[in-house]
């Protein structure tokens, strides 16, 4: 034990050691990279794009070397800010979508905010693909809510605004210019006064409220003029253009397009001047590029190196280990086996158990109806016929017999009616005095009516008997089964098929109702086919179903022929 705990110690010290060493390193490349992004972000600010490219690169070299992926997305998206900038929008779409991947293995929010504008603002104004700006807007406006930035929530609702605007729904962008209207003044800035007066001047068209509009559009024009959003006033004159030319003002409609027209040619110019200023950089890009992917390469081949050498340290303990695990699973496993053989035989005694308390109750209830049919029979139901005719002989003698002797003679007969019902019910007169295939036909067509007809077929001779236990269980099994089709299957056709096959007796019940799934277990539990398989389970019998939904059931049933041991006595005379 005291060497393992030496080993453990000097593993854990060695680590420890190795990562304060790489730590200091990185810390330090860090600090270089993060200096060196702001100095960039600062050049751009200022219109220095070339020098700002140049520290970009170097930053984002140093920021991947440190392994920050907070500072390589700021990175990719300061150099794309740039390209941006320079409407070079294919080269910037690169980098922030490089930037995003980064940033989003980060929990800066606020960078990600930023990202995610800066795509919706590539696909709506430069690739006209506004279902994705619109996208890439929304999350946006998720992380300036989750980092409650108000001026930035009213900045990403112009945008939404705008977008929507832009493919005339104008309808979806309501709610976030209604938004705008109520909050800009709070939250907003100048540098969206004018976009905000032109999407209302917009929405104010669409809806045909003409002074409203106009209002609006001069609005953003006057304070367009004033201020120094180029971009956002020619805009303005455009969407003005065709409010005026919509409403028939042709000649004011073109002086606007005119001027739209003159905008834009000075904001080319710009752009090109821009362009014209990074030319070196622009040559250099498919190279940048290379050198990128070659950092992240170098990266990913150190790491793999590193790794490597952390397995080669862990592998001792991560043997010893598994071994130990190895035999402790193994005890486990054993000991779980061993339970589980003694608990699936005290499973299936208990399942026997079971079985035999089923067969033994079900038995009972058979000697119990036979008994009860027996004493209904032979005493009540003599009793009151007995009584029945001395009271008959009564009122045969007297001249004028009282009514209450009359009524008391119609309960006597009533009272026995009611009881051979009964006795009848608990063991039919037709089973114990003419065998099973005569009650099974009369008990087919005793459930048959206008709804649902039970048809009745055996290949048995009529006049041939089973034992008499055999014949009562087979037809309280026939008797449950049918009783089932009447209340569960909807069916209008049923069929009780029989006969004989090599000892055994087969009997099909198929009807076609709706049908179950055979799979539901619970639903079989309730038709009561688990106490009809026990039934047959004490026959030696089985039982195969066959039911889809809507297509009917069908129900097989093969069990081995009891036959008499000797005459069969009846449970009680027929009357």
């Amino acid at each position: 034990m005291p060497l393992k705990h030496l080993f453990i110690a000097l593993f854990l010290g060695f680590n420890f050691f190795s990562f304060n060493i790489l730590a200091a390193k990185d810390k330090k490349v860090e600090n270089n990279a993060e200096a060196i992004i702001k100095e960039a972000i600062d050049l751009m600010r200022n219109g220095s794009y070339e020098k700002s490219l140049i520290r970009s690169r170097l930053g984002l070299k140093l920021a991947i070397c440190s392994k920050d992926n907070n500072l390589i997305a700021s990175a990719y998206n300061t150099i794309a800010a740039n390209f941006d900038q320079l409407s070079e929008y294919d080269k910037a779409f690169y980098y922030y979508h490089k930037g995003l991947t980064y940033a989003n293995k980060t929990n800066n929010d606020i960078l990600k905010n930023w990202i995610n504008n800066n795509l919706g603002n590539i696909y709506c104004f430069d690739k006209k693909q506004y279902e994705k700006g619109i996208y890439y807007y929304k999350k946006s406006l998720e992380y300036s809510i989750k980092i409650k930035d108000s001026s930035r929530i009213v900045f990403t609702k112009v945008n939404l605004t705008w977008a929507y605007f832009d493919i005339d729904k104008f309808e979806e962008g309501l709610p976030y210019l209604e938004y705008i209207n109520k909050y800009h003044k709070k939250h907003g800035d100048s540098s969206t006064v004018v976009v905000l007066n032109m999407l209302n001047g917009m929405y104010y068209n669409h809806k045909n409220d003409k002074p409203k509009a106009k209002y609006y559009f001069e609005n953003a024009i006057l304070l367009g003029n004033e201020g120094n959003e180029k971009s956002d006033l020619s805009y303005s004159y455009h969407e003005y253009s065709k409010f005026l030319g919509k409403n028939g003002d042709y000649q004011n409609a073109y002086k606007n397009l005119a001027i739209y027209n003159t905008l834009n040619e000075e904001l080319n110019s710009e752009e090109k001047k821009n362009k014209a200023n990074v030319a070196g950089i622009n040559l250099q890009i498919d190279e940048f590029k290379r050198e990128i992917d070659k950092i992240e390469n170098r990266l990913k081949s150190k790491e793999s190196i590193l790794l490597n050498e952390q397995s080669r340290n862990k592998k001792i303990f991560i043997v010893l280990l598994s071994m130990l695990l190895l035999l402790f699973f193994l005890f486990y496993f054993y000991s779980q086996n061993v339970k589980l053989k003694h608990k699936n035989k005290l499973k299936d005694l208990r399942s026997k158990v079971q079985e035999n308390t089923i067969n033994a109750t079900i038995n009972g209830q058979q000697l119990e109806r036979k008994k009860i049919a027996s004493f209904l029979h032979d005493n009540i139901s003599a009793l009151l016929s007995s009584a029945g005719m001395h009271l008959y002989a009564h009122i045969s003698q007297s001249e004028s017999p009282s009514q209450e002797i009359i009524k008391t003679k119609t309960i006597i007969e009533e009272a026995h009616d009611q009881v051979r019902n009964l006795s009848h019910e608990l063991m039919p007169s037709v089973l114990a005095r003419f065998g099973l295939f005569d009650a099974l036909e009369d008990l087919c067509e005793k459930n048959s009516n206008s709804i649902l007809n039970f048809k009745y077929s055996s290949c048995v001779e009529r006049k041939t008997r089973y034992d008499e236990d055999f014949e009562i269980k087979i037809y309280f099994i026939i008797m449950e089964l049918l009783n089932n089709i009447i209340k569960h299957s909807q069916a209008n056709q049923a069929k009780l098929s029989l006969k004989e096959d090599n000892g055994s007796l087969q009997i099909d019940i198929i009807d076609n109702g709706k049908g179950f799934d055979c799979k539901k277990f619970h639903i079989l539990e309730g038709f009561g086919l688990n106490q009809i398989r026990s039934r047959l389970t004490n026959l030696k019998g089985t039982m195969d179903i066959n039911s889809k939904i809507n297509l009917g059931t069908s129900i097989k049933i093969i069990v081995p022929i009891t036959y008499p041991k000797k005459a069969i006595n009846p449970v009680f005379l027929s009357q």
